[in-house]
């Protein structure tokens, strides 16, 4: 019995850190005690005529054509995603959280709509989109394919 549960500790302690790490849930954007950096005051706007872009630093808290930061991202990444494939949104994706920290709250659900204009885009071929799935954003890509 002692053995047991020796044993069934030693499973948990080695599978657990693994796991936290591959869910991303040790990944820390910001935190609090940390000075506030120019990142944190850049919005992504969608690509318009006059420059702004993903990447490029804008102070207003919504575009040139009235949409908020994550509602910019969302119609470029959902345009990467149709001009290309769902691998290039996701990078994307991935990029402008690594860039924009101050979007992350919104990542899982941008990834997870991501995975259902994946699964749009191929008529409905859940294997098709799921083969795209990576770990971006806690798999909220998987979870959107899903659902």
């Amino acid at each position: 019995m002692k053995q047991l549960v020796r044993r069934i500790g030693q499973t948990v302690a080695l599978t657990l850190p693994v796991l936290l790490v591959t869910t991303g849930t040790l990944a820390v954007t910001r935190v609090p005690w940390a000075p506030p950096t120019n990142l944190d005051q850049q919005v992504v706007a969608a690509s318009s005529g006059d420059g702004a872009g993903i990447g490029r630093s804008a102070t207003a808290g919504t575009s040139p054509d009235g949409l908020t930061p994550q509602e910019s991202l969302r119609v470029v990444l959902l345009d990467e995603l149709r001009a290309k494939n769902p691998s290039a949104a996701l990078d994307l994706l991935e990029r402008s959280m690594r860039e924009q920290p101050s979007l992350t709250p919104y990542c899982t659900s941008l990834a997870g709509e991501l995975g259902k204009a994946a699964v749009r885009k191929y008529q409905g071929d859940v294997q098709r989109a799921r083969s795209f799935a990576r770990p971006v954003c806690d798999g909220s890509f998987a979870a959107g394919i899903a659902g």
